[in-house]
């Protein structure tokens, strides 16, 4: 069975959802099913620099006076989720060399465990994710072989995921079928059985 997922890694929501996604397929493996887990690129901000630009000024233009309540909601939203949330140093900038880094990874075999470390190096670490010095750390903190590969592959697998109609991400796909949104680790427990199911 293959489940595709479509992210971005500062979107809270997608690491919310590959959360839940890596206790499902958990859940999922140990009842004796198989999965392979891929990975989409789509960028919230196409147009942001490598440098990038403090998280908390990009969330002040999102929510206005509402910032530090929503800053507050969602890292213990976080917590809840066992995930460690720190914006005060967050960089939001350009991620099309995070999901070109995700792909090679993933040629490697260890795309799954790639996703993860760049999540947590935005999110809880305050790493620019846009860095390439930063990107060729965590390459080898994972255990990937770095590479400056699959970039034209990046760009064209963005082109198809616009084209498919995504507008917001995290979006699942389950042996095709499409599930937006952050998903509850049931319902993608759920979804993985009932196409186990079918199949069988």
């Amino acid at each position: 069975m293959r489940i595709e997922m479509v992210l971005d890694v500062p979107c809270v929501w997608s690491y919310f959802a590959f959360a839940r996604l890596q206790r499902a397929a958990a859940r999922f493996r140990e009842r004796g099913g198989e999965l392979e887990t891929a990975f989409l690129p789509f960028q919230l901000q196409p147009d942001a620099t490598a440098e990038g630009e403090p998280k908390v000024a990009a969330l002040r233009r999102a929510f206005g006076d509402a910032t530090e309540d929503a800053i507050a909601g969602i890292t213990a939203k976080a917590a809840d989720e066992g995930l460690t949330f720190r914006h005060a140093g967050a960089v939001m900038s350009n991620t099309f060399e995070a999901h070109r880094l995700i792909a090679v990874a993933s040629e490697q075999g260890r795309g799954e465990a790639m996703v993860e470390r760049l999540f947590r190096a935005h999110h809880t670490d305050e790493l620019n994710v846009a860095d390439p010095a930063v990107l060729r750390r965590l390459a080898a903190e994972t255990g990937v072989e770095w590479s400056d590969a699959r970039a034209g592959e990046t760009r064209a697998a963005l082109e198809r995921v616009r084209a498919s109609g995504v507008r917001g991400v995290p979006v699942f796909y389950v042996d095709g079928r499409r599930l937006g949104g952050a998903q509850s680790e049931e319902d993608l427990l759920a979804a993985f059985e009932a196409a186990r199911s079918t199949v069988g």
